[in-house]
């Protein structure tokens, strides 16, 4: 039995055409569904639906074979868990592309807050990506980890800035805040458990390679 972690809404709609063109399709929405292990057509395939910042950790620990997640999340995974965590990153899939951006209230004086040697109030779930990217550019943070509705916390003065996944940037403007940095460029990567892949190399590597040929294609 293979085993896939996806976390629900876009990731998990996006990799419904690799997966086709591994020849496996999903018997169920998960969506509509209340089960958080679903079927496939074929009987030696399930996917488990996850958190999405649990992917990296089911196929780590061997809850999964193999798993899709953004690289936002497998580098807060990493930086957490160590690198050597026991995945492996074969394939970037190219799906669910967006970015992690640094946004401030419009009437922000963000150039002047970022001098270097200053301190700025930050709040994101990116805790490790926000750090290492205001380090680099010499400005002090006091980090506030928050887990949604990230775009309150300027609003409400908990924070200056916020650093957080963009992908049309309407969110932003309907909030009244604006982007100003674009630190890195996001899109979603296969993850397989090393173990699994050497006790299970020949039915994982299919589905590797179908999904390598799918992107090809794209």
């Amino acid at each position: 039995m293979l085993t896939l972690a996806l976390s629900k809404g876009r990731i998990f709609e996006e990799t419904l055409p690799l997966l086709r063109a591994a020849g496996i399709e999903v018997t169920e929405d998960p969506e509509k569904s209340r089960k958080l292990i679903l079927a496939t057509t074929r009987p030696d395939v399930r996917v488990v639906i996850v958190r999405a910042s649990d992917v990296p950790t089911y196929v780590q620990y061997g809850g999964a074979d193999l798993g899709v997640t953004g690289l936002d999340t497998l580098i807060e995974h990493s930086a957490d868990w160590g690198r050597g965590s026991g995945l492996y990153q074969p394939l970037d899939l190219r799906i669910a592309r967006c970015r992690v951006s640094v946004a401030v209230r419009s009437d922000f004086d963000y150039a002047s807050a970022v001098r270097q040697g200053s301190r700025l109030k930050v709040a994101t779930k990116y805790v490790n990506i926000a750090r290492e990217f205001f380090a680099a550019k010499g400005v002090h943070v006091d980090m506030i980890k928050l887990y949604g509705s990230m775009e309150l916390a300027p609003l409400t003065g908990l924070a200056d800035a916020i650093v957080d996944l963009v992908s049309t940037g309407n969110t932003l403007k309907a909030n009244h805040l604006v982007e100003v940095e674009r630190i890195m460029d996001i899109s979603s990567r296969l993850v397989v458990n090393q173990a699994a892949l050497k006790l299970k190399q020949s039915a994982i590597r299919s589905v590797i390679d179908a999904f390598s040929s799918a992107i090809a294609q794209d």
